[in-house]
């Protein structure tokens, strides 16, 4: 019987280890502010593209905001998001490259999972200024999450949808006073592996946002 118990609190300790692991691996953000943010015509007024920023880095709280602007969960009952998808696949994954490293953002649970600790900024894009800018974006595409379309299609659809998260963000920086532009000159063979992506999955865009220099 002692035998059995102490087996118990082995596995369950165990278990604990394994949950507080897999929960480290995660940094929660804030609650995103819903309530702020400019009148949407204005926004729409001050859109524009910028390719010089400053390097300081964004508030914690604007990161969070930015996030869930960009493809955030806006119905939690459904899970259904701030910008569309074809059928709802939700493709496609937004990867924030700062230069703490390389992180997936978790819509679901408003966090960021931790891919990497090199700072592979340089990397997602062929601009000199994406080196310095405080925040890259990528929008990869997860083509399992698509079932069988063909190539073509799955092609057309993910830059699609890439494109209304991209808006949302262009967007939200327009309300906030933040310079970004999207990119789709990116050297994808070098990308890839620095963000330890599989085959089945697709960068389609990059998007740098910063302060305005």
């Amino acid at each position: 019987m002692f035998r059995k118990i102490m087996i118990t609190m082995g596995l369950f300790s165990l278990l604990f280890t394994m949950i507080k692991g897999a929960d480290n691996n995660l940094i929660e953000l804030p609650e995103p502010n819903k309530t702020g943010g400019m009148p949407l015509m204005k926004a729409l007024n001050n859109r524009h593209t910028s390719r010089s920023f400053k390097d300081d880095e964004l508030p914690r709280q604007m990161l969070s905001d930015l996030l869930w602007a960009a493809f955030g969960i806006n119905r939690p009952q459904s899970g259904k998001r701030t910008a569309p998808s074809a059928m709802n696949m939700q493709e496609i994954d937004v990867y924030v490259c700062s230069k703490e490293g390389a992180f997936l953002y978790n819509a679901e649970k408003h966090a960021l999972k931790k891919i990497t600790d090199e700072d592979i900024r340089k990397f997602t894009g062929t601009q000199n200024f994406v080196d310095d800018a405080p925040l890259n974006l990528v929008f990869v595409a997860d083509y399992n999450k698509m079932g069988n379309m063909d190539s073509e299609t799955k092609l057309k659809y993910s830059w699609c949808d890439a494109g209304y998260i991209s808006q949302n963000v262009y967007l939200y920086c327009a309300s906030e006073g933040l310079a970004n532009v999207v990119r789709a000159m990116i050297d994808r063979d070098k990308l890839h592996p620095k963000m330890k992506l599989d085959d089945s999955q697709k960068i389609v865009l990059s998007q740098t946002v910063g302060y305005p220099k």
